[in-house]
């Protein structure tokens, strides 16, 4: 039998750090010794086959952004893009969209079980999940995907007037996955999600992703996925971002001109398949260009 495994590493940290996060109180998580708490299994309520979920930092943020095939850019403590009220830090290669889908359905698949039990994963089943084929370079692609989230780290700051609210002496991170087992005889996978993760779930602090609809993107419209996931934050009927906001957050690097372009083809995908309607490229009352749509 060959088995490879990849686990992140990870610093002691007490859970309850993350709890004060979603209470608008704690910096990431402080280094102590682990507390020893029973596994707790991970409850979305509306949760269901036909949707998956994210946390609203993670799914505002440019953690997962639309970037062209080949070499990613290799952040170090890089500062993410998101909202004010929070601040990300992250380690690890740029995380694109297809990477996204791997990663809500990780938790999709880990619900059944208490966050940090060994759940396997059959490698055919899952890319059939996600929309993809089954095949060598899929396989290759998925392991890839694998590592890169396993060695994905970030450091999450709640904020106040866009400054971190950091107590001194504390630090921690978390990985995107915990770690995986790979069994080459039984083509399967079996991961594991460090259970501070619900944390960042709490208080009905994610978004819903419409799985069937998602998967209805059509091929190369990466940028329709983020808007898609940006959407999904907010229950305003109105939604309105501005493009120099939008552009950053995407990691689009070429010019503005084309950009807009792009953000255009991607609102009329999304009008395609009925996530927004009236989606346009406007100013807005301080003259800056945003973009505006209708929540369906």
């Amino acid at each position: 039998m060959t088995l490879t495994a990849v686990r992140a590493r990870q610093p002691g940290a007490s859970e309850s750090a993350i709890a004060r996060l979603m209470e608008g109180r704690a910096v990431a998580v402080p280094v102590n010794k682990p507390e020893i708490t029973k596994p707790q299994q991970l409850f979305l309520p509306g949760l269901d086959e036909l949707r998956r979920a994210m946390p609203n930092h993670i799914a505002r943020s440019s953690l997962f952004a639309p970037v062209a095939r080949g070499a990613k850019t290799i952040h170090r403590e890089s500062i993410l893009v998101t909202r004010k009220d929070a601040l990300l830090k992250y380690w690890g290669e740029q995380l694109d969209e297809a990477q996204a889908d791997v990663w809500m359905q990780l938790i999709y698949e880990i619900l059944s079980r208490p966050l940090g039990e060994a759940v396997p994963i059959c490698r055919a089943q899952f890319l059939r999940a996600i929309g993809r084929q089954t095949g060598n370079y899929e396989y290759a692609w998925l392991h890839r995907t694998m590592k890169a989230l396993c060695f994905a780290m970030l450091v999450i700051e709640v904020t106040s007037d866009g400054k971190p609210k950091m107590h001194v002496g504390s630090s921690g991170a978390l990985h995107m996955l915990d770690g995986f087992d790979y069994d080459e005889i039984r083509k399967t996978y079996t991961v594991r999600i460090d259970p501070r993760w619900r944390y960042l779930y709490a208080n009905r602090e994610f978004a819903f992703i419409d799985w069937e609809t998602r998967l209805r993107i059509r091929q190369g419209q990466d940028m329709a996925k983020t808007l898609q996931r940006l959407v999904a934050t907010s229950d305003e009927l109105v939604q309105r971002y501005r493009l120099d906001w939008l552009k950053e957050k995407m990691q689009y690097r070429s010019p503005m001109r084309k950009f807009k372009i792009s953000l255009t083809a991607a609102m009329a995908e999304l009008e395609r398949v009925e996530v927004i309607a009236a989606g346009r490229i406007e100013l807005n009352t301080k003259g800056f260009e945003q973009a505006t749509w209708i929540r369906i």
